[in-house]
């Protein structure tokens, strides 16, 4: 029985809700005459552009029909579950319909693999074809490349798309050839090679010839599934810091698994996303670009996964109390990153207005100095720095200040949606939410203060 275009939307619609890799940001190209759409360089799926728009992608799949068996994936080809297959026509008239309509901003286009890579591709080229040229759209694309497509197909897709992303899914071979045995290693590098190297040679040739067609403008990015398989967050953030050294990767996205499927492979279907462990990847990572971490300095051989209760720049500055206090008008840049409470941008205000004037307590609180964290770790204009009092009650006062607020954020009668292990144990247990949570987090300021 032929299904509607709405049956076809509904499946593929929800069957891409698993791809956490969607933004629009780093592109920008104005409307021309003669066009349709534009793009906008701060613009990301359910953000806001410059100019106040509220900014959102069509994310749909061209197909679920999969020739791979992929055990995590709910469209691998053993699963038993409705498929549709768009056609090239029928995807770019929605969404030139769901723009005419302001519905949308762009396109985020992903697909299963249908026959094989390259025949997938094709179609997904034709699609873009059909909105570049015969629709004349101009505004986001972001394209999924599927792993082991053939180099010339991926060179065409990227001229077409803004942005693209090969997802690397699983963090290790071991892991891939275990869950994923129609995916390699190889296939999923090698297009993410091909893709900076082309990217690369491709500004550079726009320092030449400024009306040269652009190469993935917006750059490519990638994601992980985290909790499918076994590897360390230590595993992973190394993982992360080498594929943004070597592939100048804008992002990489973390998606907490959830299980989909019963295999003695996987997680039990009972088993909750790691959420926590997830936000905690996304907190890390953001130390890796914007606050001159390394992925040793966060965590190392020893300590290989992420403290529940402390996020990963609080955790750092605990075990390395001994630097601190630092006078913030005399410390270097890499040292004011690394005090909790003060981010970049407050970083970057503190160190363009010593250069005026000393800087005290005031005009720290005025440049976004968070001082009920910072209070502890610094030194100012007629400030010493905060004195939490001796012994254990001191200690305690300062992890109380820092702990984490999101894991015991949750109201009376619920959870965080980050609660660590610890507390759905006891609340597993009869031990009503609110009393759990009191109790872990008294346990863990006690933990937390040995370690100052």
């Amino acid at each position: 029985m032929e299904q509607s275009l709405m049956e076809k939307l509904t499946i593929l619609a929800d069957s891409a809700k698993y791809d956490v890799a969607c933004t629009s940001s780093g592109a920008s190209h104005t409307a021309k005459a003669g066009s349709l759409g534009s793009c906008y360089a701060p613009g990301c799926c359910h953000a806001f552009t410059a100019d106040g728009r509220c900014v959102s992608l069509l994310k749909v799949l061209m197909t679920n029909c999969c020739a791979f068996d992929c055990s995590y994936c709910v469209n691998r080809k053993s699963n038993d579950a409705p498929r549709a297959t768009f056609s090239p026509r029928e995807l770019a008239e929605l969404t030139i319909e769901f723009y005419r309509r302001n519905y949308i901003e762009g396109l985020f286009l992903s697909s299963a693999v249908l026959v094989n890579p390259d025949y997938t591709t094709e179609r997904m080229l034709k699609t873009l074809r059909l909105l570049r040229n015969e629709y004349h759209f101009g505004g986001y694309i972001h394209a999924k490349a599927i792993p082991g497509t053939s180099p010339e197909l991926l060179e065409q897709l990227g001229f077409l798309a803004d942005r693209l992303s090969v997802n690397v899914e699983l963090p290790s071979e071991n892991s891939l050839k275990l869950l994923a045995p129609d995916k390699g290693r190889h296939s999923i590098f090698r297009p993410m090679k091909q893709i900076a190297a082309e990217g690369a040679a491709n500004r550079e040739e726009l320092t030449l010839y400024r009306k040269a067609p652009k190469f993935a403008p917006a750059g490519q990015s990638t994601q992980m599934i985290v909790g499918a398989s076994p590897e360390t967050d230590y595993h992973i953030l190394k993982l992360t810091e080498g594929m943004y050294q070597k592939y100048s990767l804008k992002r990489v996205f973390y998606s907490a698994y959830i299980p989909v499927t019963e295999d003695t492979r996987l997680p039990a279907l009972d088993t909750k996303p790691p959420l926590l462990r997830e936000h905690r990847l996304y907190q890390a990572d953001w130390l890796l670009r914007f606050y001159q971490f390394k992925a040793d300095e966060i965590l190392d051989e020893h300590n290989q996964n992420f403290n529940p209760y402390l996020d990963p720049k609080c955790n750092w500055a605990v075990q390395h109390y001994g630097l601190f206090p630092v006078d913030v008008n005399k410390a270097p840049f890499e040292m004011l990153l690394r005090v909790p409470g003060i981010g970049p941008k407050s970083a970057r205000r503190i160190w363009h207005a010593r250069k005026q004037a000393s800087l005290g307590l005031a005009e720290l609180k005025r440049m976004g100095v968070v001082l009920k964290r910072a209070q502890y770790f610094i030194t100012c204009r007629g400030f010493a720095g905060a004195h939490p009092g001796r012994g254990s009650a001191g200690r305690e006062r300062i992890t109380n200040a820092l702990i984490d607020p999101n894991v015991f954020s949750g109201g009376v009668e619920q959870l965080s949606m980050f609660s660590p292990p610890a507390v759905d144990k006891l609340v597993a247990q009869g031990v009503p939410p609110r009393t759990a949570q009191k109790l872990v987090r008294e346990e863990a300021v006690q933990c937390l203060a040995k370690a100052l």
